[in-house]
């Protein structure tokens, strides 16, 4: 019987294990002398330092949307090229607003998007929704409609679910209390008016704005949506709560039931 000769163990590495062999070439890659010929800076980092500079000298309106995202990703993921990513997200939720709106799951659909971006990216929006919503703070809602709409959007549009949120108001029409009331799936929230006027009187709130998002993103009222309303308008009405208005939030615009005459 021919015996075949051990192979000669230039490094002791079991066989197979190509782990340890590429952690070996790592290690010694790593003690190499520093050669002129080593490969440059990555591109991205004149980049980087460029947009940068361009916001800090015109501001906002020098770049486009993909490069805000960019700019913000910058800090979310240090070592990468970002400018895929950011047109990968916009390309997926269509607008920056969409890629803010967006539910965290969704967002880690995205080739580069692990859970802790989707997390700072849901952070940044919710930072976002609470400097709105402190522009309501103690002043009279019926007075800044503008804020309630812009508030009441970022919170809504981009749900992927209907939610139904009340605003309770004090007789001077101040702002008490926001909630979501209820949440429900793609096209129906159940509301109860009898829950709507209980919540009312134990904030002692004297005027409600309801509010509800159309995840298919056109705002027009629907009968129910029409019926619901007279229902809790009715309900509240004996007791001394006044029913505003009922505001349906879309992707791109809101509807009002009081503007349209609908209740």
């Amino acid at each position: 019987m021919t015996k075949i000769p051990p192979l000669p163990e230039a490094d002791p590495l079991r066989p197979g294990d190509e782990r340890q062999f590429f952690a070996q070439q790592k290690t010694r890659a790593s003690k190499a002398p520093a050669s002129s010929d080593a490969p440059p800076e990555q591109h991205y980092h004149g980049h980087r330092d460029r947009l940068r500079a361009r916001y800090r000298e015109h501001g906002d309106a020098a770049l486009a949307d993909y490069e805000i995202l960019e700019l913000i990703l910058f800090r979310l993921i240090p070592r990468r090229d970002t400018k895929p990513i950011a047109k990968a997200l916009l390309g997926r939720f269509g607008t920056l607003a969409g890629v803010f709106g967006a539910p965290q799951h969704l967002l880690q659909e995205v080739k580069g998007v692990g859970e802790a971006v989707a997390l700072d990216i849901k952070l940044i929006a919710t930072a976002g929704q609470r400097m709105l919503k402190s522009e309501l703070r103690d002043k009279q809602v019926l007075s800044s409609w503008s804020a309630v709409i812009n508030y009441c959007h970022a919170a809504m549009a981009h749900e992927t679910k209907e939610q139904f949120r009340i605003l309770f108001l004090d007789k001077r029409n101040t702002l008490i209390a926001d909630e979501v009331q209820q949440r429900g799936t793609i096209d129906h929230t159940p509301v109860y008016p009898r829950e709507v006027v209980k919540r009312a009187l134990e904030l002692s709130a004297t005027a409600l704005i309801l509010v509800h998002n159309h995840p298919s993103g056109d705002p027009t009222p629907s009968r129910a949506d029409i019926e619901m309303t007279k229902l809790i308008a009715e309900a509240a009405k004996p007791l001394g709560i006044t029913v505003h208005d009922h505001i349906i939030i879309g992707k791109d615009g809101h509807a009002s039931l009081k503007g349209l005459r609908l209740f």
